[in-house]
């Protein structure tokens, strides 16, 4: 990894941007949410302003809530492969960069998936300070940037000054031509010790701890889940804006003399989700379904596969699900049942 010490992140932001199409978490007009918008001329840095996160994740880029897979014009088929520009997504979040990389293990073999990636580079940026609702510490998802995850980082020092820190070859070529100056070691030394600093500033998380340890042991009552179930709304909120669910399904459709298949995103918490053909319904009721939901999201048999829990700790849920069954208002309820 090389180091080096940077005054205005903005020199980078726009440096980059005269080389790819660049976006950033930006406020839309006459709103308080963050959202993913191309970089323009009157784009005005938000990197270190709260709310820390953009209400959607990046899944979207490289995951879309709807695509054409192939077409069939009645003699041949003709798979759709996307052909993406190269883009930048500049300011990402720890825990989100955290779920790109578990998306990334579960969509490996996906080429729509990997098409859009491999056409991406990855800016992260350290949280210096906690996000309402986050947790990201308690499942080792933040709030620093994990080494690997990014081509480059950045990280605000407490002089307003930012170290800046090159991962992958990519990275490095992005940052050619840019006058910069060699950080030095007691930089590196310093951004570890204030990781320490900022994750200690978290409120407590213990409700999480114990939670993921009860429904790990089997100990959540099949009536707890049932209660919780009777306040799931299926609005499928939580699913969509969680950045490592990944759930889909697909249909064909007529066009013209033959059809197209189109996949989209599906929810967990759909009644017709694990639905089989001969009617039996695995998860038939509300409550099954909250329970499959948070099993996937905290089960240790997921990070087998994924080194990780299914959850990065960025809280979106708790703030969108209108059925008050978000994941601290879940994870209470469970560590407060004997």
């Amino acid at each position: 990894m090389k180091a080096f010490l940077l005054d205005d992140i903005d020199q980078l932001r726009d440096h980059l941007a005269s080389q790819r199409s660049l976006f950033t978490p930006q406020y839309t007009e006459g709103s308080t949410e963050l959202n993913w918008l191309p970089l323009t001329s009157k784009t005005k840095s938000v990197t270190t302003e709260r709310p820390l996160l953009p209400t959607y994740p990046a899944k979207q880029f490289f995951f879309p809530d709807r695509e054409i897979l192939f077409q069939f014009d009645g003699s041949d088929f003709k798979e759709t492969l996307p052909e993406p520009e190269p883009q930048i997504l500049f300011g990402v979040r720890s825990c989100d960069l955290c779920a790109i990389a578990y998306q990334d293990r579960f969509f490996r073999q996906d080429p729509y998936y990997q098409a859009r990636r491999r056409a991406t580079l990855l800016v992260g940026i350290d949280c210096n300070m906690p996000c309402e609702g986050g947790f990201c510490p308690t499942v080792d998802a933040g709030p620093f940037v994990r080494d690997g995850l990014a081509d480059l980082v950045c990280h605000q020092q407490q002089d307003a000054s930012w170290l800046l820190m090159v991962h992958t070859p990519a990275g490095e070529a992005l940052i050619q031509g840019l006058e910069l100056k060699a950080a030095e070691s007691h930089h590196i030394t310093r951004r570890n010790k204030q990781e320490q600093q900022v994750a200690a500033r978290f409120p407590s998380a213990t409700h999480i701890e114990t939670g993921i340890q009860r429904i790990n042991q089997a100990q959540v009552p099949a009536e707890t889940w049932q209660a919780m179930g009777l306040q799931c709304l299926t609005c499928s909120g939580c699913t969509n804006l969680c950045p490592t669910c990944s759930c889909f399904t697909s249909y064909d459709r007529p066009v013209a003399d033959g059809f197209e298949r189109e996949r989209c995103w599906d929810s967990c918490l759909y009644d017709a989700f694990q639905r089989e053909a001969s009617g039996h319904n695995p998860s038939a009721t509300a409550g099954q379904r909250v329970e499959r939901f948070w099993f996937h999201k905290f089960s240790n048999e997921y990070t087998k596969t994924f080194d990780r829990y299914g959850c990065t700790g960025c809280g979106r849920c708790e703030k969108t699900c209108p059925g008050v069954i978000g994941v601290h208002s879940v994870m209470k309820r469970i560590s407060a049942t004997l």
